[in-house]
């Protein structure tokens, strides 16, 4: 059975992101004890970028056992692995670098190659490294998302084929003209992680936020984030007050 969403309002982003991290150290430390490993799914974007920077510090950094983190992402920009625009390089840089996270343990989604040819890679890859539910979904520990304007969520955008996949895992994410090609998880994949993280900040996500949560009729059609309904596992919102500002509706708990 499905859980309600929980969102929970914070004062600004900076305590978006600590929030994150004590969620990721939660959830790592939980998977580790039970499978002897944490399987993860990162985002790219300013708000990852900022929590990154914070796991990789003093005061996270001792907190996991690092050799036993498996990260995933869950999309990429068809771009190179060094390129400034990949998830891949942003995470490298701020968070697998000062880790020393070992090179066997970071399954990155290839962008140097067509994105149809890096999704069956990369979904070969998933087969090889997770367990699946009955369903035959891969069942990841924790994944995190962000959110754009229009909605979109991962490279999951609106109107796009990469929606209505129903069986793949990973697949080549249309996204709106002008910007790179992208891959992508699927929502079968997302929806069935046992911890689903958003992290949405920011004034200019304050009117989406708003039409997922309190005009819920079409907000499926409209806005793929509002298509995030795990089967069985969590499903979290961390938003700070500008994000949350148009909502009327109460959240589950307000932190300063």
């Amino acid at each position: 059975m499905a859980h309600p969403p929980e969102r929970y309002i914070f004062a600004d982003a900076q305590e978006v992101v600590r929030a994150a991290a004590t969620l990721f150290v939660t959830v790592g430390q939980q998977a580790i004890s039970k499978r002897a490993r944490f399987l993860v799914a990162l985002s790219g974007g300013s708000t990852p970028k900022a929590l990154y920077m914070v796991l990789a510090s003093k005061e996270f950094a001792t907190q996991l056992d690092w050799n036993k983190v498996h990260f995933l992402f869950g999309d990429e920009r068809a771009v190179p692995p060094t390129h400034q625009d990949s998830n891949f390089a942003l995470a490298n840089t701020l968070l697998f670098t000062p880790l020393n996270i070992s090179a066997t343990h970071i399954h990155r989604m290839r962008g140097e190659d067509s994105p149809e040819t890096a999704a069956i890679q990369y979904e070969n890859l998933l087969r090889g490294l997770t367990a699946t539910t009955s369903e035959q979904w891969p069942v990841l520990d924790l994944v995190l998302l962000g959110m754009g304007e229009d909605g979109h969520t991962a490279s999951l955008f609106p109107g796009t084929p990469a929606l209505s996949e129903p069986t793949r895992w990973v697949v080549p994410g249309l996204a709106p003209q002008g910007t790179r090609s992208r891959i992508t998880l699927t929502l079968g994949v997302i929806n069935h992680a046992s911890v689903i993280l958003f992290l949405v900040t920011g004034l200019n996500k304050a009117t989406v936020v708003r039409r997922i949560f309190e005009s819920r009729a079409d907000a499926p059609d409209a806005y793929p984030a509002a298509r995030i309904r795990p089967e069985t596992g969590r499903l979290l919102w961390y938003f700070d007050r500008a994000a949350a500002s148009a909502l009327t509706e109460a959240t589950d708990e307000l932190s300063s």
